[in-house]
């Protein structure tokens, strides 16, 4: 499989939120704010790579019956460095993560890749692999933020869009505003990557 198709597929074809609706046990907990979806994102995305890559160059000694365990203390191991590395340069942004740091660990979205792609790939389609699915995690985090944060609190980025008149949506920096506001993106996305596909079929049968 070429490298721009791979990329292509976590980024847009197999978004894991937006098409797969994995790794979102913390989506809707930490996208009141971009700055906090995109810190989020940004982590995923690392250990994303890190973990493939290193899975990947392991993939032929790690025995198969522990293959699970091992692939979990790999992903543990640089969520830690991400942890660290937060903590330690981004205090303001790990303070509001909380607990959703560490429990990258038992995102399913990294331990999918891990199990589907990088333990049967190599190291260069593993690593694009990881990029592509953490950028399409980032990007559907972005969106959702950027909607919770206009309409919920009338910003972004902290900084305030409306006067002083305005009233914000409160709704959307709560629960269930995340549902509804995901819900409709996942709603939109799929009909435009359905029309999407149907023009490349219709393409593909015209050259036919």
């Amino acid at each position: 499989m070429k490298l721009s198709k791979i990329f292509y597929n976590g980024l847009v074809k197999e978004n894991p939120i937006f098409v797969q609706l994995i790794g979102m046990c913390s989506v809707l907990a930490v996208t009141t704010s971009v700055i906090n979806g995109l810190g989020m994102g940004l982590a995923a995305t690392v250990v994303l790579v890190g973990s493939n890559v290193v899975i990947s160059l392991l993939r032929k000694v790690i025995p198969d019956k522990i293959r699970i365990p091992a692939f979990i203390v790999v992903i543990a191991t640089f969520v830690t460095i991400v942890e660290m590395f937060m903590k330690a340069y981004a205090q303001e942004l790990y303070n509001a993560l909380g607990i959703f740091i560490p429990l990258i660990v038992v995102n399913c979205m990294i331990l999918a890749r891990a199990e589907a792609f990088a333990s049967k790939n190599g190291v260069l389609a593993s690593a694009v692999d990881g990029l592509g699915m953490g950028l399409g995690y980032s990007v559907a985090l972005l969106i959702l933020s950027s909607l919770r944060e206009i309409l919920g609190s009338g910003s972004i980025f902290d900084i305030q869009l409306f006067g002083p008149s305005f009233e914000p949506a409160l709704i959307f920096i709560m629960p269930p505003g995340a549902f509804i506001l995901l819900g409709i993106l996942i709603g939109v996305f799929n009909s435009i990557r359905k029309k999407q596909a149907s023009k490349e079929a219709l393409a593909k049968g015209d050259v036919e």
